[in-house]
């Protein structure tokens, strides 16, 4: 869960009536000159750190157990009416014992859930507390960019180096793939705490919300992604990708790997499209049971833009045409690179 959420979640109630406290003066009487005008205080967060602490824990256990339980949903085997009882079930039970162990009950847990999703001092402190638990950048910030990753010379290394390494107008430097990684995280994130509580339907919105602004802020301006959207990353991502194999000295090992980051880009954006249907189908939705359906179709997806999708039931997930995701693009950027370097001697 990365970067500043948006300002607008909460209205602050701080109405300064300047006009009620503003002295008047006689006519001629000199006028003081002004002093400049006291900082307004910070709001202090609705949560305590330790609230965050062991909030975010169970937060965190209850979205792992929710994803897996997705992934298990998805399935071909388990589509029977029966079978996704079953499961919706045991995911029900494995819930409850998180938050058994975890010293919290489940109206305390969507008590929080709401408290962070609109109280910027308290989901400051929880996106700290999830990196540090997870190891995932704190949703909105970019991750500071890493060492330039060594690519061929000429025309071909230059949009390449698009990818991997920096794009014009990508925010923080970054790569074109750096930044879809990260609004793919954000928009995953978000559809998960926004499935937390399937009765709260304003909840769900508001995340619907984000999710929409990771993947398209031209559709939704403001929300907690880096602002840039991960369909016109994953875009540029094929787009580079396709100039570099068709540029001057493209080796054959550029040729092939292209080819296959490119499908798997392009099936991000695919993927994309369906969810922000689905997400304004959230916020137009009236009744909480049918938002909360739309929601778990978004879960899955969302999970996909990186993971990809086992769409031939294979085993595995390949770069092909409805199955490659950014994982898999950035597999065969590695695999590119690694078969660009000359062996010593």
């Amino acid at each position: 869960m990365r970067r500043v959420h948006s300002a607008g979640i909460v209205v602050q109630a701080l109405v300064v009536a300047t006009l009620a406290v503003v002295p008047s003066f006689a006519a001629g009487q000199a006028t003081p000159q002004s002093a400049a005008p006291a900082a307004a205080p910070a709001q202090p967060a609705l949560l305590t750190k330790d609230e965050v602490a062991a909030f975010a824990k169970v937060q965190i256990a209850v979205s792992t157990a929710r994803d897996s339980m997705q992934a298990r949903l998805a399935q071909p085997r388990n589509k029977t009416l029966q079978m996704q009882r079953t499961l919706r079930d045991s995911l029900v039970t494995q819930i409850a014992e998180i938050m058994h162990h975890g010293g919290m009950s489940e109206q305390e847990f969507q008590k929080k859930t709401y408290i962070v999703s609109t109280d910027p001092g308290s989901r400051k402190m929880f996106d700290s507390v999830v990196a540090k638990l997870t190891g995932v950048p704190i949703p909105g910030q970019l991750v500071a960019a890493g060492p330039v990753v060594a690519v061929p010379a000429g025309p071909v290394g230059v949009h390449i180096g698009h990818v991997v390494n920096m794009f014009n107008d990508v925010p923080g430097n970054q790569g074109l793939l750096s930044v879809a990684l990260l609004e793919a995280r954000t928009a995953s994130q978000h559809a998960t705490l926004g499935a937390q509580n399937p009765a709260d339907l304003a909840n769900m919105k508001l995340h619907a919300g984000h999710v929409i602004h990771a993947l398209d802020p031209t559709i939704v301006a403001a929300g907690p992604g880096p602002g840039y959207g991960l369909k016109k990353a994953a875009t540029g991502v094929a787009t580079h990708i396709d100039l570099a194999a068709k540029a001057q000295g493209a080796s054959p090992n550029v040729v092939t790997h292209a080819n296959h980051i490119a499908a798997s880009a392009k099936n991000t954006v695919v993927r994309s499209d369906s969810i922000i249907v689905l997400a304004k189908l959230v916020q137009a939705a009236t009744a909480a049971p049918e938002a909360a359906k739309l929601m778990s179709q978004i879960i899955s997806l969302a999970n996909a833009l990186t993971a990809g999708i086992d769409a031939n039931n294979d085993g595995r997930v390949g770069w092909q045409d409805g199955e490659g995701g950014l994982q898999q693009a950035d597999e065969h950027v590695k695999l590119m690179l690694q078969g660009e370097q000359k062996p010593p001697g």
